[in-house]
C-alpha cells in the first residue's frame, strides 16, 4: 500500500492550465472537487465532486479531481496546504461553492442501490458461469462470448464494495495506492470488456446466419476462441495508461486521503483527450453502432419457422439495442457535457456543478445495472439456457420427481424438456 501523494507547483500548473483532470469511472470516484489557485487568482470551484465522471471513466482514473473555473461569484475562501518535500510546494487559495443539500442522502442512497445491484450480478453471472461450465454441450453458437461476458459481468460488481467504502465517506480512498491501482483496473478491464463482448456477440450472430451457416463448428469454436483472447487483450491495453498514473494523495490540512491519476507533466492536456476520446469511442460509439446495425441486419435475415416465433426473435433482438442504448447513453451524454465545462464551453455556476455531480453519480449507477440485466438478456431468456439450467438444478437434484433416471443422461431430450415444461406451468 502506498502513501499519500502532495501536489507541487508542477502539478499545480497543468491544473490551472486545463482546468481539470478527471475522476475514475467507478462509485469511488464521488472524490471531493477541490480548486488549487494562486493566492491572489481567486478563482471559483465547486466543493463536490463530479463524480463518476468517468468517459474515459470505462477506462478507470483518479478519484479527485483538481478543477478550476472561472470566478463568477462571491465565495468563501481558505487556505488549503499540501505537504510535499521539494521546494515548489505551493500554498493556495480555494473557493468553494456551498455544499450540495442532501449530499449524504444521495451519496447513502446510491451505495444501497449499488449493494443491491453487487448481490443481484453476483448470483445472476455466477449461476450463467456455473451452468456454462457443467453443460457439456450447448445448442447455441455464442457459447464462447456469453461465458466471458458473464466473468467479464462478475468482476465488474466484484469490485463493487470497494468503490461503496470510498462511496459513503465521501470518495475518500483510505485503502492504500496498491488497492487503487488493482481495484480500477480489474474494473476497468472488465468494464471494457463486457461491452466489447456484447459488441462480437452481435457480429457472430449475424455472420453466422448469413454467410457462415455451412462452415465447420469446430473452426468457428477456434475463431470465436481466439477473439475472445484478442478482447481481453484490447480491454487490459486500453486500461493500462490509466491505472499505470493513478496515486493516492494526502491533504496537510485534514489528513483526507484520496486516489487520482497525475499524467506526465509536459503534456497533460494530450493525456487528457486522448482519455476522454478512448472512453467514448471505445466505450459507447463505436460499440453502440456495431450492435445496432448488426442487430438490425440479423433481424431481416432471420428465417423462423413461423410468423409467431419471427416476431418473438425480433422483440428480442430489438430489446439487446434498446437496453444497451438505455443503460449507457444518459451517462455519456452528462458526460460530454461535463467535459464541456471543464472546457469552459458551459459557463460555470454551482447550479450547473450540482447537477453534473448528482447526473454522473445516477447515470453511472443505471449503467451498471447492465451487469445484471446480461444474464436475462442473453442467458435465462434463451431456451438452450433455461433447458441446461433445469439439468442442472432439477435433474440432477430432484429425486423425487422420478426424473433421477436422467442425471446420467448425456443431454435430455427435448421431448422431456418440453413435457417439464408444460407441467411446470
Amino acid at each position: 500500500m502506498g502513501g499519500g501523494r502532495s501536489v507541487t507547483g508542477g502539478q499545480l500548473a497543468f491544473t490551472l492550465e486545463l482546468g481539470a483532470s478527471k475522476p475514475p469511472f467507478s462509485p469511488s470516484a464521488l472524490a471531493g472537487r477541490v480548486s488549487l489557485c494562486p493566492p491572489k487568482a481567486r478563482e471559483r470551484t465547486a466543493e463536490g465532486s463530479r463524480a463518476l465522471r468517468a468517459g474515459r471513466q470505462l477506462a478507470a482514473r483518479s478519484a479527485m479531481d483538481l478543477h478550476l473555473f472561472d470566478y463568477s461569484e462571491p465565495g468563501n475562501f481558505s487556505d488549503i496546504s499540501w505537504p510535499c518535500n521539494g521546494s515548489d510546494c505551493l500554498a493556495v487559495d480555494t473557493v468553494l461553492c456551498p455544499n450540495m443539500p442532501n449530499k449524504s442522502v444521495l451519496l447513502y442512497t446510491l451505495s444501497f442501490i449499488y449493494i443491491f445491484i453487487f448481490v443481484t450480478g453476483m448470483i445472476a453471472n455466477s449461476v450463467v458461469v456455473w451452468v456454462n461450465i457443467q453443460a457439456k454441450t450447448t445448442g447455441y453458437d455464442t457459447h464462447c462470448y456469453i461465458l466471458n461476458l458473464a466473468i467479464a459481468d462478475l468482476w465488474v460488481v466484484v469490485t463493487i464494495p470497494v468503490w461503496v467504502v470510498s462511496l459513503v465517506q465521501h470518495n475518500q480512498w483510505p485503502m492504500g495506492e496498491l488497492t487503487c491501482k488493482i481495484t480500477h483496473l480489474i474494473f476497468s478491464i472488465n468494464l471494457f470488456g463486457s461491452i466489447f463482448f456484447l459488441t462480437c456477440m452481435s457480429v457472430d450472430r449475424y455472420l453466422s446466419i448469413a454467410y457462415f451457416a455451412g462452415t465447420s463448428s469446430r473452426r468457428k469454436k477456434v475463431v470465436r476462441r481466439a477473439v475472445c483472447v484478442l478482447v481481453w487483450l484490447l480491454a487490459f491495453c486500453v486500461s493500462l495508461p490509466d491505472t499505470y498514473y493513478l496515486k493516492t494523495v494526502t491533504s496537510a490540512s485534514n489528513n483526507e486521503t484520496y486516489c487520482r491519476s497525475f499524467y506526465p507533466e509536459h503534456s497533460v492536456k494530450e493525456w487528457l483527450i486522448s482519455m476522454e476520446l478512448i472512453s467514448v469511442v471505445l466505450g459507447f460509439a463505436i460499440p453502440f453502432c456495431i450492435i445496432a446495425v448488426f442487430y438490425c441486419l440479423l433481424a431481416r435475415a432471420i428465417a423462423a419457422s413461423s410468423d409467431q416465433e419471427k416476431q418473438s426473435s425480433r422483440k428480442i433482438i430489438f430489446s439487446y439495442v434498446v437496453v444497451f442504448l438505455v443503460c449507457w447513453l444518459p451517462y455519456h451524454v452528462v458526460v460530454l457535457l461535463d467535459i464541456f465545462s471543464i472546457l469552459h464551453y458551459i459557463p460555470f455556476t454551482c447550479q450547473l456543478e450540482n447537477f453534473l455531480f448528482t447526473a454522473l453519480h445516477v447515470t453511472q449507477c443505471l449503467s451498471l445495472v447492465h451487469c445484471c440485466v446480461n444474464p436475462v438478456l442473453y442467458s435465462f431468456i434463451s431456451r438452450n439456457y433455461r433447458y441446461e439450467l433445469m439439468k442442472a438444478f432439477i435433474f440432477k437434484y430432484s429425486a423425487k420427481t422420478g426424473l433421477t433416471k436422467l442425471i446420467d443422461a448425456s443431454r435430455v431430450s427435448e421431448t422431456e424438456y418440453s413435457a417439464l415444461e408444460q407441467n411446470t406451468k
